[in-house]
């Protein structure tokens, strides 16, 4: 289990942080997406109207702060010490300043662009694992966020066409996902809430016995995929028997709640009633038990439409990514930024790479006390990353760099460069015979 760190935040300690340690420069160069050049074609204004928010000490909330450039937001930081850092969209005007645009009827004062985000939280799937509860999280249930990874990176990629995609460990009981590509930032409630909705597969509630319903001829393509390459195997291999879904009565009641067909439910209920018979020595139970719930619903006899597909449902409804639908539908609800501290771990919110999520360990994530130890026991030294490089931080940093930030500053400058040109093309055939 994740243990809690810092119950309170040694303000000392973030100061030393915030000074030595976070990355001002890499993230306010992420949120400017190439506006801070002196290329004809950036918009200057841009970084200026991006929203900040602080937390600090004692609840103290700050929205709409605004900077003009990492120094700015760096030395504000750097005075405020915030517990929180949250990131907001980018608003029509300078967010600070909107107090002068409030008797504005023509909304001037409005949200223009903000990342495609997702928020996926374990306690959202407390029905489904018997290890933790609430905000406490362990290697046991932790497969659940990998698969979410798993399942909604390779969507984004491979059926919206999406590329620039960050990944970040909560510091606490989930991960968030950042979609940047420009026309991701550029879409509006309505696409946003479109694509929500086609994530969408978790519709029950705690009330519910059946949380997930599967109609229609014919899995939907990245439903298929997604269940035969992760949600199947982590099911079988990992949460079957890590959590124990069949051990006891209690446990398989619920899923034997999920089958329509009250004959074969009594059916199965009544071997397992009978450990004698449903348990060997030589195999886990759970196993055992799974087995003979494939076999008895996908036998020749049982292939009626409201049972073929309740293998499937069940493994959806103990695997599938459950989603914080309305922080992906609105643009302008706040995220906490990358590299932030958890005030009740400790633990910084580190990137994680999508393509090695599975060796992802939330339990060794650094935590703040863990940096500060690093830095005394190596000293000080001037140069401007080797004080990063002496401590556990400077891997997460150099992945976020690597495999995100470098990519996408690329892509943003090629964008900037050809929206120019098309600019000063249209520009000459206006002035054309």
């Amino acid at each position: 289990m994740i243990p809690e760190h810092e119950s309170v935040f040694n303000s000392n300690h973030l100061k030393l942080y915030y000074g030595k340690l976070f990355p001002f420069s890499d993230l306010v160069k992420w949120v400017s997406y190439g506006n801070d050049g002196k290329h004809p074609g950036c918009d200057q204004s841009y970084i200026g109207r991006r929203e900040f928010s602080f937390t600090l000490e004692n609840d103290i909330y700050l929205r709409f702060q605004s900077f003009n450039n990492a120094l700015e937001l760096e030395n504000s930081i750097k005075e405020r010490s915030p517990v929180k850092i949250d990131i907001g969209p980018v608003y029509t005007v300078d967010p600070s300043k909107r107090h002068a645009y409030a008797q504005s009827d023509d909304n001037a004062f409005a949200p223009v662009e903000r990342e495609l985000i997702f928020d996926i939280d374990m306690t959202d799937y407390d029905d489904v694992r018997y290890c933790c509860s609430g905000a406490d999280v362990c290697l046991v249930c932790w497969p659940l966020m990998t698969i979410a990874i798993k399942v909604i990176d390779t969507s984004l990629r491979d059926d919206l066409g999406f590329k620039h995609i960050l990944w970040v460990y909560s510091g606490r009981r989930g991960v968030h996902c950042w979609v940047c590509d420009g026309k991701a930032r550029r879409l509006t409630n309505e696409q946003r809430g479109a694509i929500a909705d086609y994530f969408r597969v978790y519709k029950g509630n705690e009330n519910s016995h059946k949380k997930v319903s599967l109609t229609g001829a014919a899995l939907h393509p990245f439903l298929a995929t997604s269940y035969t390459n992760v949600l199947k195997n982590y099911f079988e291999k990992n949460l079957l028997t890590g959590q124990n879904l069949l051990a006891t009565e209690e446990r398989y009641e619920k899923i034997l709640d999920m089958i329509p067909d009250e004959s074969i439910a009594s059916e199965l209920r009544g071997r397992w009633q009978d450990s004698r018979r449903s348990s060997s020595a030589k195999e886990d139970i759970n196993v055992v038990r799974w087995e003979q719930c494939k076999q008895v619903l996908q036998s020749g006899k049982h292939k009626a439409q409201g049972l073929r597909r309740c293998i499937e449902e069940i493994v959806f409804s103990f695997t599938y990514p459950r989603l914080d639908m309305e922080v992906s539908k609105h643009m302008n609800h706040l995220l906490k930024a990358p590299f932030c501290v958890h005030p009740k771990t400790g633990r910084v919110c580190v990137p994680i790479d999508p393509n090695r999520c599975e060796e992802f360990d939330p339990t060794t994530v650094p935590t703040l006390s863990q940096l500060i130890e690093e830095l005394n026991s190596e000293g000080s030294r001037t140069d401007d990353d080797g004080e990063l490089n002496r401590t556990s931080l400077g891997n997460a940093i150099t992945l976020f760099r690597s495999s995100f930030l470098q990519p996408l500053l690329k892509a943003c400058k090629e964008e900037i460069e050809n929206c120019y040109n098309l600019k000063l093309q249209q520009s000459k055939n206006s002035l054309g015979w």
